[in-house]
């Protein structure tokens, strides 16, 4: 499968000219570093054009996983993918598999593991509200919820942990991404 010719890049992530899937992260061995952030939105950039938005979303999870001190030259010329992850919940069409992502975001929340787990938790929860915002009619796992007692945080709590844990200018980052329309003709 190539790019679908009517899909327009996402103007948050990085283009590359070639057809990737997820086993393109290969090349990145075990590095978790910059090298491995870029690959993982030039593969969400590429799934996306592909009209797989799930896998791009999976992707875009990835990056969020790497292991960034806030200086490496991929992060300040591609910031953490808040944007990109909203623009494909706006731009996903309606005959593409995008599943539930509310629901994928809380179970990633709530089931995180190390390295780097709180971090990582709170970037999940921050992706969920925006989930929740673009994607109002999707349904939490409320059994999840019921059964764990977990209590789904607030914006404020999120905004927090993303100042307490996350990068320099993450919560800033966020919270512009849930407040303001990022990408008009979307």
């Amino acid at each position: 499968m190539g790019f679908l010719e009517d899909v327009p890049t996402c103007p948050a992530l990085p283009v590359s000219s070639e057809v990737l899937r997820a086993s393109s992260m290969k090349v990145c061995g075990k590095d978790r570093g910059g090298a491995f952030y870029l690959k993982a939105l030039e593969c969400g950039q590429s799934l996306w054009r592909q009209g797989l938005p799930a896998q791009a979303i999976l992707m875009l999870n990835r990056a969020f996983s790497a292991d960034l001190r806030g200086d490496e030259v991929e992060l300040l010329e591609w910031p953490l993918p808040y944007q990109a992850m909203r623009y494909i919940l706006e731009n996903s069409r309606d005959d593409w598999f995008l599943g539930n992502p509310r629901r994928h975001f809380q179970h990633l929340a709530t089931r995180m593991v190390e390295p780097r787990r709180d971090l990582r938790s709170w970037r999940a929860w921050a992706c969920w509200w925006i989930a929740r915002e673009v994607l109002p009619d999707q349904p939490a796992d409320d059994k999840q919820l019921e059964e764990e007692g977990i209590v789904e945080p607030t914006f404020d709590q999120i905004f927090e942990a993303l100042q307490e844990h996350g990068l320099e200018g993450e919560s800033l980052l966020w919270k512009e991404t849930t407040t303001t329309r990022l990408f008009p003709e979307s």
